[in-house]
């Protein structure tokens, strides 16, 4: 009988999947990273979402291990290369959270170019500005995307009904082209773009790929959407462009200053740039929530369900 051990929380209906289709399925979520190499021996399966890394030597500890589940999309904080080198599948579940994303994208953008936030606050406080809040419209902009694959696609559909231009480049994707996108390049999005949405991964290719360099490409004011990573984005770079009005405003789900697990801030790293953004109305802040939605959960939970019994069961 194949055995998964379960390191993190997930949906029921993952463990309800597994178990019929006969797994062994143990959950522990309160041992150390160390506690738990000590007791790989005989799991053929693990799962986790972001509690630890998964390196070489946790995978040197763990000789049955056949198949490592990421209950998420992004695999930064496992050894792909390495695992996959020794025979091991490594597999995620963007499809699950990818509506979610492109949701929480559009959602934000909304919120940030009519000023919402900041009119909410005041008017519970009794202000009634309305000139100070005018915002604007979001039919007849260009909205540049920079990566394509599940969480891009998912943002340019929603976009479809509000008649906007949007452009897609992906370095590692071609003839993508479709009614809801024009595939592109990094020099017609930086030409054309009003909005730019990050839909990548964090990769050593892509820390820090959008910082000073990259923001000052752009001809036009900018608003900026991330919801990938953190730190693909230099947020010093980012206050910067900020301050000299070359980007407009910035919707950000997701910060550099992340500890490892994704699960807060940390709070030891509130650099100037940081404190910047708590203050500035021109951004919009949220906790990693972009992908946290109750049907993203469970569809999370089903799609790597599926995906862990084919991978031990061929």
């Amino acid at each position: 009988m194949k055995r998964i051990l379960f390191l993190d929380t997930n949906h029921p209906v993952m463990l309800e999947m597994l178990r019929g289709a006969g797994f062994e399925c143990d959950e522990e979520y309160s041992l150390s990273k160390e506690e738990v190499q000590q007791r790989m021996s005989g799991y053929h399966g693990v799962v986790i979402r972001s509690r630890f890394k998964l390196d070489a030597a946790f995978i040197n500890a763990s000789p049955d291990l056949k198949c490592i589940a990421r209950a998420g999309a992004g695999m930064e904080n496992i050894d792909v290369a390495y695992a996959q080198a020794r025979g091991i599948a490594c597999v995620h579940a963007p499809e699950g959270n990818r509506d979610a994303v492109g949701e929480q994208a559009l959602g934000m953008l909304l919120a940030l170019m009519n000023n919402l936030a900041r009119a909410d606050r005041e008017v519970r406080t009794g202000k009634w500005i309305r000139e100070g809040n005018r915002g604007y419209e979001l039919g007849g902009k260009t909205v540049g995307i920079i990566g394509y694959g599940n969480m891009g696609s998912a943002f340019a559909q929603r976009l479809r009904g509000f008649e906007v231009n949007v452009l897609a480049y992906d370095k590692y994707k071609t003839g993508f082209g479709n009614e809801f996108v024009k595939e592109s390049s990094p020099e017609e999005i930086f030409a054309q773009a009003d909005v730019l949405s990050l839909h990548i991964p964090l990769t050593p290719e892509t820390e820090y790929m959008v910082n000073d360099a990259f923001l000052s490409a752009f001809r036009k004011p900018l608003w900026l959407i991330n919801s990938a990573r953190g730190k693909v984005l230099d947020t010093a770079a980012l206050v910067k462009h900020l301050q000299q009005g070359t980007v407009r405003g910035a919707c950000l789900d997701v910060l550099e200053y992340e500890k490892v697990s994704f699960e807060a801030i940390d709070a030891t790293a509130l650099p100037a740039p940081m404190q910047y953004l708590i203050q500035s109305d021109k951004v919009l802040l949220s906790p990693h929530i972009a992908g946290w939605t109750f049907e993203s959960h469970e569809k999370i939970g089903k799609v790597l369900a599926q995906k862990i019994i084919n991978a031990l069961t061929g």
